[in-house]
C-alpha cells in the first residue's frame, strides 16, 4: 500500500476551473485588441479564426459562447507566448504614455516659466535648436496670455516630442 505522501498531486476541480476562466479572460483581451496589435500576437490558426469571428459577432449570447470556445481552444495550446506578446504590447503602451506625459510636463513648464527652464532642457537634450525652441515658447506664451488657440502650444509639443524621441 502506498503512503498518501507519495501519491501524485491532482489538480482540484476548482483549480482547473480557475485556469479555464483565466484563459477565457486572455481570450477576451485578444478579442478587444486593435487589429494591428492582434497581428503581432502568435496565434495558431483555429484560435486566430475564432478570435476574428468573435470580433464580428453582435449578439451577446453568441459572443459569450464564442468566448467559451476560445477558452477551450486555449486549453490545448501553450498560452505563454501569447502572454509574453501581450506583456510586450502593454509595456510599449506604458512607455508611450509616460513619454507623452513627459513631453506634456516640459511644454507646460516652458509656457509657465519660459527661458528659466530652457538651460535645464538643453543640458538634458543637447541636440535642441535653441532659437527655434525659444520662438515656439514665445508663441505658446503669447497664445496663453491672449487666451487664443493658434496651435502654438501644439507646435511646441510636437517639437519637444521630436527632440525627446531622438534622444532615446
Amino acid at each position: 500500500m502506498q503512503e498518501p505522501d507519495n501519491l501524485p498531486e491532482r489538480e482540484s476541480k476548482t483549480q482547473r476551473k480557475k485556469q479555464m476562466l483565466a484563459l477565457q479572460k486572455i481570450g477576451v483581451i485578444l478579442v478587444e485588441l486593435p487589429a494591428a496589435q492582434l497581428a503581432k500576437i502568435p496565434l495558431e490558426s483555429p484560435l486566430k479564426e475564432a478570435v476574428i469571428e468573435a470580433r464580428s459577432l453582435k449578439s451577446h449570447e453568441g459572443k459569450r459562447r464564442q468566448m467559451q470556445y476560445i477558452g477551450k481552444l486555449m486549453r490545448n495550446i501553450d498560452a505563454q507566448p501569447i502572454l509574453d506578446a501581450l506583456d510586450k504590447i502593454q509595456l510599449k503602451d506604458n512607455h508611450s504614455r509616460s513619454l507623452f506625459h513627459q513631453v506634456e510636463r516640459w511644454r507646460d513648464k516652458f509656457i509657465a516659466e519660459g527661458d528659466k527652464v530652457l538651460q535645464e532642457f538643453i543640458q538634458k537634450f543637447p541636440k535642441t535648436d535653441n532659437q527655434h525652441l525659444r520662438q515656439l515658447i514665445r508663441n505658446a506664451q503669447k497664445d496663453t496670455k491672449a487666451e487664443k488657440n493658434t496651435g502654438a502650444d501644439t507646435a511646441l509639443f510636437r517639437y519637444l516630442k521630436e527632440i525627446i524621441d531622438s534622444n532615446l
